[in-house]
């Protein structure tokens, strides 16, 4: 199969034929990344994504010790645990959809700052909640802030970086959000649940400091008519000593032919549309493999599993685990390719899903029954099935399973979703778009974060499990079929991709 985006350069590939590209050496001065700033820039940014991550997974040790909790008031039932742990979702799909006005108003800097203020308030609810409607409030809050980020983010770094480590940089988002939760099991295992919430609010002021110094986006700029500004953005990011002038002409004159706002007669265009479908399916796929409620009921699942190590301590582990495989992501994503690593990660999270489906259907079970948040009332699977004794080598499985299915997750479809977000969306719709990808994500989330407990007290904890791993291999089709490969390119230059139509992704 042809893949897309591959191969030797040819006119129908050319963003700007009525210019002479650079030569050879012009090229290695603009795309080399000389100056340090742009990396100083992307990590102010990508401080939202941390504690985007941190509040994504504050519910698993928080949900064990508020349903043990002595005051009445915070006392969780299950339904309130269900509810605890899924509305930060609810809140991340408002987040996006504000970030299609915002993203395009405020521009991408703008909107990451403005994200601190609920940030902020959530975790200052959550600090000091006396009644459960606090905590649902604090947390769709903070779920809020995280939708915005979502969008934002990858926008901003993707619009910022060089092509060259556009790949590397553009998986700082997610490798930033998996060090975020692991950060939080890593406090949980020592701080208590309101003093987890207060340490929430470090990352925001930092983030909020180092923005203020950082320059806007150029593309956005230029959108704007900023040109002047655009070009000391520009420099500042590529320093002083780089010729950006190809560059930058080269990102003005695809700004100037992209002037106007996307109409619904121009949505209707193949070279808008398909980019915009391909990156909706893709993170409505990543919602439905179930990262969100294992890394939400992570902690309660072990519970309701026979494992051999205590549960908190089995949640820091794979968050270890996880920000490893995030760090091999990014060192790897510019040299093996997007697609590469995306058949990779659904490969691996496929046989470890199915592992834990098939482990807690027939595999030992907990000698006492576990009903923290209630993932199930009664032993999984039946009866008639040995109990696990703490040093059985068997309730290993669990662990190493939820590991590798992490693992699989945070190398390839983890953040190379938000980074072929960031890339193959037209200009003339980022703003839009991303907001609209968001939103889509975070209601599948919500969905599946809500549904999840409800289905593992009907049907069993294998049954999620097995419905994830068909949905791993639906993937591994869809990005044969659809997804396209961007390494080395410009975002100018896949977007041309799109506009000539040299190959339909969608048939």
């Amino acid at each position: 199969m042809q893949e897309p985006l591959l191969g030797a350069e040819g006119p129908d590939y050319d963003t700007f034929p009525e210019k002479s590209s650079p030569s050879p050496g012009e090229r290695t001065r603009v795309g080399a990344p000389q100056n340090k700033r742009v990396f100083l820039a992307t990590f102010a940014a990508v401080l939202g994504n941390f504690s985007f991550g941190y509040a994504l997974v504050y519910t698993s040790p928080v949900i064990p010790a508020l349903e043990h909790s002595l005051d009445p008031d915070l006392s969780l039932t299950k339904t309130q645990a269900s509810w605890f742990g899924s509305v930060f979702t609810l809140g991340a799909a408002a987040g996006g959809l504000s970030a299609m006005v915002l993203n395009d108003l405020l521009g991408r800097k703008l909107s990451i700052m403005f994200s601190a203020v609920p940030s902020a308030a959530g975790y200052a609810l959550m600090a000091g909640a006396h009644g459960f409607w606090m905590l649902l409030l604090g947390r769709t809050l903070t779920g809020f802030a995280g939708g915005l980020t979502a969008a934002c983010i990858p926008v901003y770094v993707s619009e910022i970086a060089t092509p060259g480590v556009r790949g590397a940089l553009g998986a700082t988002p997610q490798l930033m959000a998996v060090f975020g939760s692991l950060s939080l099991y890593a406090l949980g295992l020592l701080l208590p649940w309101r003093w987890l919430a207060v340490a929430g609010e470090g990352p925001v002021l930092v983030m909020i400091l180092l923005l203020s110094f950082m320059p806007n986006s150029p593309r956005f700029l230029l959108s704007r008519g900023r040109d002047a500004e655009a070009l000391r953005a520009l420099a500042w990011l590529r320093g002083a000593d780089t010729d950006i002038r190809w560059e930058f002409e080269q990102i003005r004159d695809n700004v100037r032919r992209q002037s106007t706002r996307m109409s619904w007669a121009e949505a209707r265009n193949p070279h808008m549309y398909r980019p915009i479908l391909i990156a909706l399916l893709m993170r409505f796929l990543q919602q439905l493999m179930g990262i969100t409620p294992v890394l939400v009921y992570l902690q309660p699942i072990f519970e309701s599993t026979a494992v051999l190590l205590p549960p908190k301590d089995d949640a820091a582990i794979v968050g270890a685990v996880r920000l490893f495989s995030v760090l091999i992501a990014a060192l790897t994503m510019d040299l093996a390719g997007r697609k590469v690593l995306l058949f990779i990660s659904a490969t691996i999270m496929f046989a470890a899903n199915l592992t834990l489906g098939l482990y807690v259907h027939f595999g030992p079970k907990p000698l006492t029954p576990n009903s923290t948040v209630g993932l199930e009332s009664a032993p999984l699977g039946g009866t008639g099935q040995p109990l696990a004794t703490p040093s059985s080598c068997l309730t290993l499985v669990p662990l190493v399973a939820t590991m590798l299915f992490i693992m699989g997750y945070a190398m390839g479809w983890g953040p190379i979703t938000w980074l072929l977000m960031s890339e193959i969306l037209p200009l003339q719709a980022r703003g839009v778009a991303s907001g609209l990808c968001v939103l889509v994500s975070w209601l599948t989330a919500f969905a599946l974060t809500k549904s999840f407990l409800l289905v593992v007290n009907a049907f069993g904890l294998h049954v999620p499990f097995f419905f994830f791993a068909a949905i791993c291999l639906a993937s591994l089709v869809f990005t044969g079929c659809c997804v396209p490969e961007t390494k080395g390119r410009s975002l100018e230059q896949i977007e041309s991709f799109f506009r000539t139509g040299r190959r339909s992704f969608l048939h």
